[in-house]
């Protein structure tokens, strides 16, 4: 029963990711009185004393997120315009483009330090190679992090909360040295020197993906790349976690435990096997703090701790038991991890590994008499395959509900690419670092960048096949949570009861269509409006400046790869356009939803009254039920509901869907509530209160 207090834990998480508003100090302390009642239990009532521990353990999770989230930093007040910049580098991404650096203490134009630290893209012919520990300045424009890309998207701005991001922006001219020496995080300059020595050694893509695999950046993999590693399923290799610290870990300790026994006085009196265990621990801590101790490696590394001890003392080591102190572990120093599909997808692909584990290991267990090297080389071909099958299904879920897509042909690639990764390119990779200080890491390299070509070449001959990534309606949330509770009760429910661990399962994946998605989607700017035909296809209206990265999240959020754009004239399946209107009724006598177009004015110096372009078409207020527009409809509109330019300046991004009973509008402001992390609404630069007063002239 232990194993469902982690359990409760992350539900009391979610719970106060749901809410519309920040509840009181007391309520984020409600967890004492059943934590209490049920340490006074114990030895009672047993099932009430377990109630009263998971309800306690709920409430806990409740509390541990409301504090970490009221012990943030406030957010930036970040100049509207081009502002020099001074600030201490703490961490530099490299781009297929240029770098990135993260300023601490940033200020500008006599402003304080920064309680929040800044990122900001260099120009891509920047001569000045910046290091952690360095103070520079520079000319930017700043932004503060993006708003939902609409209603029910990942939400960047609660992410920059927990994170400490106060803003990012890009670089208007050159980067100037003004301080070196500053105090930097641990490892900082050390990684990005390994990222820059590697991508030295190894040109191209393979030394963007051969740096990532050793320090965890993947910002200069090229997009290229990343899509055929993500079509084929081989994504997960670029995210430095359990594969990568067990590799690291076990050559580790095989080297350690084999000089030791070289020692003989030594192997005569100790067991190497305790200090080669604790060095190969070092070694794992010390290639975490490394990669910057991303969810995935603070994962790993709880469970490689615990694994290390359970060897030390002669116990199992790889148990459900120590999956679930490593999850309350990472979601106690980090609660809103687990809205990140990095967290939900690490620990679900490791639960249902050890879960079959637990259950299969009794299959599995040497036969006496032996049966030649043959059976074990197939066992291990078979437990490859299965375990890519395991890890597979398991993710699924997750990759649905936050990208939208299905690898098919994830198996075939992983049979290819995990053992080239296990036996050739992470033992090369530490090699290579071990080298790195005599300047020896040149020909380790050379064999670690074969095999990141060949890995390479796995992924985009697979992906090249047809149908191998598919797009799909994302799931709800909901559906999600179903999902992850089956998978919960399929591996810590014992009896015939565990069979409803599938039934949720069954319900969590159906759930796609029992939530349909939006029917009309209007930006946060306005430059982009999507419509939703009956027939299920999509048209976009995209005015100049619009952002690819918003079109390609809706695409996303449709489970459609393209759009079309919108029908200058006509139209079909309830959609039709004319001229500077476009009309949607997806029923005959459902509602109906009118976008105007916007019209470009005439370019200057034509003759006055002179319009290559149609007349913007007027509102059919009262004749439409919903009405999108780009720019502001003037006047009042009696009896529609007007969605346009200052509508979404006020409260972002909107969707809408057009159902039989009426019309649903939902802003993100609306489906966030007020929460820490959500900007208040914007007010007007001039307002009845501050109005200027008007010239006596």
């Amino acid at each position: 029963m232990a194993l469902w207090l982690p359990v409760a834990l992350g539900c009391g998480i979610l719970l106060y990711f749901q809410l519309w508003f920040e509840p009181s100090a007391l309520a984020q302390s409600a967890f004492l009185p059943p934590l209490l009642l049920g340490g006074w239990l114990v030895g009672r009532q047993a099932w009430l004393a377990w109630g009263m521990g998971m309800l306690a353990a709920l409430l806990l999770g409740f509390g541990l997120a409301g504090w970490h989230a009221g012990r943030a930093a406030l957010p930036l007040e970040l100049p509207r315009t081009a502002v020099m910049v001074e600030g201490l580098v703490t961490d530099i991404d490299r781009l297929p483009e240029g770098l990135r650096v993260t300023l601490q203490g940033a200020t500008w134009e006599g402003s304080a330090p920064a309680a929040r630290h800044i990122r900001v893209r260099l120009r891509a012919d920047e001569q000045f190679q910046p290091m952690p520990g360095q103070t520079i300045r520079l000319r930017a424009l700043l932004r503060p992090p993006s708003a939902p890309t609409h209603p029910g998207a990942w939400d960047f701005q609660r992410a920059a909360w927990f994170s400490g991001l106060g803003g990012s922006g890009f670089a208007l001219g050159p980067a100037m040295l003004l301080r070196d020496g500053g105090e930097a995080p641990a490892l900082a300059g050390l990684r990005a020197e390994i990222e820059a020595r590697v991508q030295a050694s190894i040109a191209g893509p393979a030394g963007a993906i051969a740096a990532a695999l050793i320090t965890g950046g993947q910002s200069a993999i090229p997009q290229a790349e990343m899509n055929a590693m993500r079509d084929s399923g081989l994504a997960h290799l670029l995210s430095v976690s359990g594969l990568h610290i067990a590799i690291v870990m076990g050559l580790g300790f095989t080297v350690l435990r084999a000089g030791l026994a070289l020692w003989p006085w030594l192997a005569l009196r100790v067991n190497v096997k305790l200090p080669a265990s604790l060095g190969a621990l070092a070694l794992g801590g010390f290639y975490m703090l490394l990669t910057g101790a991303e969810v995935p490696m603070q994962r790993s590394f709880a469970m490689a701790a615990l694994v290390t001890l359970g060897l030390l003392i002669g116990r199992r080591a790889l148990t459900l038991r120590g999956l679930a102190i490593a999850f309350a572990m990472v979601l106690t120093l980090q609660p809103a991890a687990i809205m990140g599909p990095s967290f939900q997808m690490s620990f679900a692909a490791v639960l249902a590994l050890v879960a079959a584990w637990e259950w299969g290991r009794g299959y599995v267990r040497p036969q006496p008499g032996g049966r030649g090297w043959w059976h074990r080389a197939w066992l291990v071909f078979l437990a490859s395959i299965l375990t890519s099958l395991l890890a597979a299904a398991a993710t699924t879920p997750f990759g649905l509900h936050h990208f939208g897509r299905l690898q098919i042909y994830g198996v075939a690639a992983n049979a290819l690419a995990v053992p080239l990764t296990s036996l050739l390119i992470m033992p090369s990779a530490l090699l290579a670092s071990l080298l790195m200080p005599f300047g020896l890491e040149a020909w380790p390299l050379r064999i670690m960048a074969a095999g990141v070509e060949a890995v390479l070449a796995i992924a985009r001959e697979v992906a090249a096949w047809p149908g191998a990534s598919l797009s799909a309606t994302p799931l709800p949330g909901w559906g999600l949570g179903l999902c992850a509770l089956g998978m919960v009760w399929l591996a810590l429910w014992r009896g015939p009861a565990r069979a409803a661990g599938a039934a949720l399962l069954v319900i969590g994946l159906a759930s796609g269509s029992a939530s349909p998605p939006p029917d009309a989607l209007i930006s946060a700017d306005a430059r982009l409006i999507a419509l939703r035909n009956a027939q299920g296809e999509v048209f976009i209206q995209r005015a100049s400046g619009a952002t690819r990265f918003t079109r390609d999240a809706w695409l996303r959020g449709w489970g459609e790869a393209e759009g079309a754009a919108m029908p200058e004239q006509g139209g079909e399946a309830g959609l039709d356009c004319q001229g500077g209107l476009c009309r949607l009724r997806l029923t005959a006598d459902g509602p109906m939803l009118a976008m105007l177009r916007h019209t470009p004015p005439p370019p200057r110096g034509r003759a006055a009254g002179r319009r290559d372009t149609p007349p913007p078409a007027e509102a059919p207020c009262g004749a439409a039920e919903i009405i999108l527009s780009p720019e502001p409809v003037r006047g009042r509109c009696e009896g529609s509901v007007v969605i346009d330019r200052f509508s979404v300046w006020r409260d972002g991004a909107h969707a809408v869907w057009l159902t039989a009973t009426g019309p649903v509008v939902l802003s993100h402001r609306a489906a966030r509530g007020d929460r820490p992390w959500v900007p208040p609404r914007p007010l007007p630069r001039w307002t009845p209160d501050n109005l200027p007063l008007a010239s006596s002239e």
